[in-house]
């Protein structure tokens, strides 16, 4: 294995699987160098479907350079509603082409807005809205521009075949690479990561170290003004005053100073400070937390040579989602099942066939551990981080029973030479450039 980057060791990824240097390169000279296909799995009826049973209009939605969040605001503003009206499964990157699922409650197709590098097809309606993790995966196609040593590729490629260890249910050597099935950088903020620090801050009960955690505590990547507003507020805990020196399109950060220069800095107004910001974004920051425990995990379980594509003994698995489309493997977390001794060989070929996944724990109030030497990891983990599963059980949208996830994910990779171009699938939740930094092996900030 080699050593990841330092940027990456923050938010808990140790390692590369491959030993080979990086082709180097960049992603994103354009947007349309990074394209992104949802694979839906939301049912709608006819847009002209009764709107009082179903109020939600659902579009599909294709964004130029768009965040998914600024996309929402935009919108919900154009519209005169409430942000909390727009929905959508999952965030996309903003600078990408994206193809995605949005669902509006009460709106009519003809009130759609004209936005600036949007286009709109509607698809019908719904009775709920969208949630996120509604969809089966992504469809990738990315370019990658002015690579370095073009040839590392293929024996990147081969090392990842390796480590995916599958083999076809007719007994045939199976194509497909894996990875670890870490979150990625943009979890956390690809230039500034801190979303797991103010998730983290939250799950300990500390919600003005968290509140600091995201309007203080600057980093060297950004504008030099930015840093300045930052280095204020941690060192004069002067709200108003920082509220004047914050740049305006740092618009959740101004919205937390708001509220805590019109309190008395009582630890409920630390918390009411972030919950001034979208619930997604508050439910972001445990989320956030979680990932970045759960990227130690599997780091860890790197460290002491575990196997990723099988089970051993004392792990929970969980099985394929049975109503996923054709060729993508995609774990369902509610089916788990420990693995014992005398089960192991059966599960085995289970997960070579795609049929079963290893899992590690997004921990939660009902977290279960593994047994044996993965359970070890998992409690070493959560040990060493101060945290137990009970401090989920925390307020409103903070609040998370946790659930497990697949340690590795696989997928059919297609590598074209002129230009260098991936194209891949991957199931909900998985981040292509989990994939793309073992290929570039470069900064995460220029994934």
């Amino acid at each position: 294995m080699r050593e990841a980057q330092p940027f990456e060791q923050t938010v808990g990824i140790a390692y590369y699987v491959s030993e080979a240097a990086g082709t180097g390169g960049r992603l994103r000279t354009e947007p349309e160098d990074f394209r992104v296909r949802e694979l839906e799995a939301f049912d709608t009826e006819p847009v002209g479907s009764d709107r009082a049973a179903y109020p939600h209009l659902v579009v599909r939605a294709t964004l130029r350079n768009w965040d998914t969040n600024d996309f929402a605001g935009a919108l919900s503003n154009r519209l005169g509603i409430s942000r909390e009206r727009v929905s959508w499964a999952g965030t996309k990157d903003k600078r990408a082409v994206t193809t995605q699922l949005f669902s509006v409650d009460g709106v009519e197709p003809g009130e759609l807005p004209d936005l600036a590098d949007v286009e709109y097809d509607v698809i019908g309606r719904a009775g709920r809205p969208i949630l996120f993790g509604d969809l089966a995966g992504n469809g990738f196609e990315v370019t990658i521009r002015d690579p370095k040593r073009r040839d590392t590729a293929a024996v990147i490629t081969e090392t990842l075949a390796e480590f995916a260890g599958q083999v076809n249910a007719d007994g045939g050597e199976d194509v497909t690479v894996a990875v670890p099935n870490y979150f990625g950088q943009q979890r956390f903020g690809s230039r500034r990561p801190v979303t797991h620090k103010v998730g983290l801050a939250v799950v300990r009960g500390k919600w003005q170290d968290a509140v600091l955690a995201y309007v203080g505590n600057p980093n060297e990547r950004e504008p030099a003004e930015t840093q300045e507003a930052r280095t204020f507020v941690d060192e004069t805990r002067d709200w108003a005053g920082g509220l004047d020196r914050f740049p305006r399109h740092l618009g959740y950060e101004r919205s937390m100073l708001q509220c805590l220069a019109e309190r008395d800095n009582e630890p409920a107004d630390f918390r009411a400070a972030l919950e001034t910001v979208p619930t997604n974004l508050q439910q972001l920051f445990v989320n956030a937390a979680q990932s970045y425990l759960f990227n130690r995990i599997l780091s860890e379980r790197l460290t002491r040579g575990l196997p990723f594509e099988r089970p051993v003994t004392g792990d929970i698995v969980c099985f394929a989602d049975r109503d996923a489309p054709p060729g993508l493997a995609l774990p369902d977390q509610q089916r788990t099942q420990r693995v014992s001794g005398d089960r192991l060989d059966s599960v085995i070929r289970h997960c070579r066939r795609g049929r079963a996944f290893v899992t590690a724990p997004l921990v939660g109030t009902e977290t279960r551990f593994a047994e044996g030497e993965p359970g070890e990891i998992e409690r070493t983990v959560l040990e060493e981080s101060g945290i137990a599963p009970a401090d989920f059980d925390l307020p409103g949208r903070f609040h998370s029973e946790g659930t497990r996830r697949a340690v590795q994910v696989r997928t059919r990779l297609e590598l074209d030479e002129e230009p260098l171009t991936a194209s891949f699938r991957l199931p909900r939740g998985s981040y292509a450039t989990v994939l793309l930094r073992e290929y570039l092996k470069t900064d995460p900030a220029e994934l």
